[in-house]
Formats: C-alpha cells, structure tokens, sequence
C-alpha cells in the first residue's frame, strides 16, 4: 500500500477540540494516518508521495452505523407498531429465510453504506458468514452481531453454538476489520440458562454483547411483568452488562436511574431516531444520556425500518426529533450531533482507539464530502456564522459523498463503488425478494397469521 497525502478544502478531524483545518492535508501510510495539518506544511515535507486533491471538499471520518439489520424487506413491512410488526411481518420472514438471501441482502447493506459515507457497521443478521464474506470483499468495517434466540418459541433464529462458531472463524479477520460479538434479538427471546451462556461467551472470547432494549412501552410493561424490574436493571440482573463491551438498541424508554446505570457501566447506546418514529416507539431521552456521560452513536436500524441507509439523514432526524420533542430548539447541538455519528459510535463499540475521527495513528477511515452543491451553499468557514457542522446535519446527503475510504483503501471513488457492481447486486436482489415473500405468505397462510402468544400481555 503506497503512501498518499490526501488534501481538501476543510478537513473537519472531529477530535476532542472538533477541530477544522482549511486546506488541510492527511498523509496515509500503511493504511493508518501518519500526519495530518495545513497542506502548505505536509506538502514540501513529503515531495515524493502520491498526491491526491479533493477540490471543494471535505474530508471528515467515515460514519459509524451503531445498529443496522441487513434485509431485503424494503418498503414491504409498513404501517405497525413495533411489536405487531414483529408478529406479521419480521418473525415469519425469519422462518423462511435461506443463506442466499441473508447474504444478497448483506452485499447491499453494506455496498449502500458505503455509498453514503458509513465505514463501520454494527449488524444484526442470520447466517451471517455472508455477510462476513460480504465485509471482508467490499472493504468495510463490520461488527457482525447474529440474531440470537433461545427460547421454544423462537426455534427458527440463530443459535448461541451458531454464534460462538462466527465468533471462532471470524472474529478479527480481514486485518481486524470484522469482530463478531455475542447478540441477542431481545430479553424475551431467551431462557435464563441461555442468559448466563450469553455472559460467559462474552468473558471467553472477551467479545461485546447487543441487544435491543427499552425500545417500547410493552417492552418495559412486560420486562416489569415477568421479572419485576425494568429493562436494564433486568440486563444487569443476568450478567448481560459486565461484557467487555455492551451496545443496547434504542433505549427510547429509560429513566434516570436506568440512564445513571448505563453511564456507570461504561454501555453504548445507539440511537435510531426514524426508526424510532416509524415504529411509534417514541423519542429516546438523548441530552439526558449525554448529560450523563453515556456513549450514544447513532444507527438507522434496518432497510425494514427506515427504508435506507443513509447516515446523514439520521443525523437530520436525530437533531430535529430532539427539538421536536423537548420544544426546545437549541436541544442537541450541531456539533453533538457530528460526534455520536463518528467518534461517539466508536466509543460506544470501543473503537475509538481505532477509528471515529482523524487523528494520528488511528485507521485511515475517511470520507470525502462535496461543497460544491446547493445544500452546502453558502459554507462560512469563520466568525459567528461559520456554519460548516450545521450544514453537516442538516443540509447533506449521503449522495454527497464521492469518496470512502477504510484503513487508507478507497472502495468509493467518485461515488461509485469500486469492489463490486452495484446495478448487479440489486438486480440480485429483485430476483430473490418475492421468493422471499412467497414463502413468508405461504406460512403466514398455513398458521393463521403467525400471531405468537410470547407478545401478548
């Protein structure tokens, strides 16, 4: 791998100051950053490197996805609360989901990540040596999180032995660009002893745990029902907080003392506004989360529940739900927002020694975003009106990316994916989707619906 100096017209580092250097440079070596400052400076210490502009853009760190589910449902599961929508539409689609599919849906997740920006994803899924395959081909950093059950009711899921053996051919592969943690779809969808086995794995292989928790009202009323306290007191009953690292989906509906808890245990959480708002689950209390020293990243949960990928928008959607819903329109600062998408998600998956922002020594994981639009006009780079992280949130896009880049490797370039054919992955897709459906129908037809009684209050 070639050394290259990378320069462009801001380089917005996200460091603990979020500085910004103008006509900044970054010299990437071995796929890790070497130095970085005013082009001016790098360009005459280094006369023999390759040189790479990037006129009239920014560079900033790849965004970091806290909480993904590949999937090919796309627009096909609308219009329900969250637990119903479990029932009718995503637990039968489980049932009869086959490898092929898993991976189809694996290859495009990730190949549309990449295409807006994301560099590292948190991935929920089945039978994911596709999507590990998947990761280690297109390039990205992935943490890969199987959906665990183990429950007699949930027979059709992944297993923890299935989960342990990811964990043994694939974490840390592809030059430790893909970890594999201990997953678990959700609370109810284990038995006690599995609880305790989920735990210990966790110590053994000293991988992280994820899970969704305090997603809904149901949630807590049922967490409260059957083990007579809330969720993360539940989580932290069963040993589930003392992994080595514990990401929790959502977190929508915690009090203080639960939020008190996560800051105490060091727990990431990751932060799902659209879904959030698709589903009716509710507003997550962030500023407080913030406030009390938790790790909050942000993610988009699935194509299922959000309908893309795009991290920029999330992180319109994450400022505004939080003025939305405090009435306060100085709720979640701009600059807030830009960390939880980049050095805030790789805290709270404990990367940041690794990756979430631009600064010496860490991977070369780094995006390249245009100026020259419409939404990035006007860019004030100064004085009271500097508005460069504003427009950040709240005027781009994902299609405003041309570059991504992952440990000094471009894999988008001029916004076109270089290590596989997109037309061709979708076509892939288009073909397996209603196989799919038609067989999610035929055992919806054959059980009367799928309703399952575990739900029910």
């Amino acid at each position: 791998m070639t050394t290259t100096l990378y320069q462009a017209d801001y380089l917005v580092t996200m460091d603990s100051n979020n500085t910004i250097i103008k006509q900044g440079a970054v010299l990437v070596e071995q796929g890790k950053i070497k130095q970085l400052g005013k082009a001016s400076e790098l360009l005459p210490q280094h006369p023999n490197v390759t040189v790479k502009t990037y006129a009239n853009r920014i560079l900033m760190p790849g965004l970091i996805n806290t909480h993904c589910h590949s999937g090919m449902l796309r627009g096909t599961a609308e219009g329900l609360p969250v637990w119903d929508w479990l029932q009718q539409y995503i637990d039968p689609m489980h049932r009869v989901l086959t490898p092929k599919d898993a991976s189809l849906s694996s290859w495009l997740c990730y190949a549309e990540a990449l295409l807006s920006g994301t560099t590292c994803i948190v991935d929920m899924w089945r039978y994911m040596e596709g999507s590990a395959e998947a990761a280690k081909q297109l390039g990205i950093r992935a943490c890969l999180v199987p959906y665990v059950a183990e429950h007699p009711e949930h027979d059709y899921f992944e297993t923890l032995d299935s989960n342990e053996a990811l964990i043994n051919q694939w974490h840390q592969e592809a030059d430790g660009r893909i970890q594999v943690w201990v997953g678990l779809e959700h609370l109810f969808y284990a038995v006690p002893p599995a609880l305790k086995r989920i735990a210990d794995l966790c110590q053994d292989y000293q991988v992280g745990f994820h899970t969704h928790s305090n997603e809904s009202q149901f949630d807590v009323e049922q967490t409260l029902e059957r083990y007579k306290t809330r969720p993360i007191q539940a989580l932290e009953k069963f040993g589930l907080l003392k992994a080595p690292k514990t990401l929790l989906a959502h977190c929508v509906w915690t009090d203080d003392n639960e939020i008190a808890l996560m800051a105490q245990g060091n727990i990431g959480v990751a932060h799902n506004p659209i879904s959030n708002m698709k589903l009716a689950s509710g507003a997550a209390p962030v500023v407080a989360m913030l406030k009390a020293g938790v790790n909050v990243g942000l993610g988009t949960d699935g194509e299922k529940e959000n309908n893309n990928l795009d991290m920029f928008e999330e992180m319109k959607v994450s400022s505004l739900l939080a003025k939305f819903s405090s009435l306060d329109a100085a709720a979640l600062d701009a600059w807030d927002i830009c960390r939880m998408a980049t050095i805030g998600g790789a805290k709270a998956l404990g990367l940041d020694h690794v990756t979430g922002s631009l600064e010496v020594g860490k991977s070369a994981d780094m995006i390249a975003i245009r100026c020259d639009t419409p939404r990035m006009t006007p860019l004030i780079d100064s004085g009271p009106l500097m508005n460069i992280h504003y427009n950040l949130v709240h005027a781009v896009q994902g299609q405003d990316v041309d570059m991504t880049m992952v440990a000094g490797k471009v894999l988008v370039d001029n916004g076109r994916l270089l290590e596989h054919d997109i037309q061709h992955l979708i076509e892939q897709v288009n073909q397996a989707a209603p196989a799919l459906f038609s067989r999610r129908q035929a055992w919806l037809d054959s059980t009367g619906g799928g309703k399952n009684a575990l739900y029910q209050p």
